[in-house]
């Protein structure tokens, strides 16, 4: 597990992500209060800040299989999957809690972000 992993997992989930929210896109704008009138596709920095994060997200899940010692595909995207389901989809129900927005954000982000966890370990542990 190098950087060229870290590479190649963040860019998995961030690929799940373009295609996820492209899915639901309307939904999740509806649930969000946005329109197409007030989403701005063509500034960048949205998709780049995500790729970054992706990017830190597969480094930080590459350290913790390293020192885990999680060396297979399955035990990779058992790990990926649990970091999703019980780190990071809880913080992001105990925002979307707290602000007051839609809960069908919930299972919308909360989707793309177990998955996307679940893809990083994945592909860490191929490459």
């Amino acid at each position: 597990m190098g950087y060229l992993s870290v590479i190649l997992a963040a860019a998995a989930a961030w690929i799940f992500g373009a295609i996820w929210y492209g899915v639901i896109g309307k939904q999740w704008m509806a649930a969000s209060g946005l329109t197409e009138e007030t989403v701005n596709r063509k500034d960048p920095a949205p998709y780049i800040v995500s790729f970054i994060m992706a990017l830190l997200v597969a480094g930080m899940t590459r350290h913790i299989l390293v020192g885990s010692g999680v060396d297979t595909a399955g035990k990779g995207l058992l790990t990926g999957l649990g970091l999703g389901v019980f780190v990071a989809s809880l913080w992001m129900v105990t925002n979307i809690m707290f602000s007051n927005r839609n809960r069908a954000l919930i299972w919308m982000d909360c989707t793309y972000t177990v998955v996307g966890s679940a893809l990083i370990g994945l592909v860490l542990t191929l490459f």
